[in-house]
């Protein structure tokens, strides 16, 4: 959890699922190889679901799992503590 992408990838999930370009594209500045490892794990701990469909060409799409779902209201809480705590300027 204390890597940056893995909670930037969590909140990307929330609304939809998405395929592995456009949830790239919505975290900008992720690298192909970082989201690669970053969703790689949050399959493994159970927060996302990976689901290959059979077409050319090959098309994944990712989503949250009931487990990952259950993690959004403590990231929502994180943010709020950090803006309270270290507000800009």
């Amino acid at each position: 959890m204390a890597e940056k992408w893995t909670l930037l990838a969590i909140v990307a999930l929330v609304d939809v699922p998405e395929g592995f370009g456009a949830l790239r594209r919505r975290l900008d500045g992720v690298t192909q190889k970082m989201l690669t490892q970053t969703l790689r794990k949050l399959e493994a701990d159970g927060l996302v679901h990976r689901e290959p469909f059979d077409e050319m060409p090959l098309r994944v799409e990712y989503s949250l799992t009931d487990r990952g779902a259950d993690l959004l209201p403590h990231i929502r809480a994180l943010k709020v503590w950090a803006e309270v705590n270290y507000p800009e300027g």
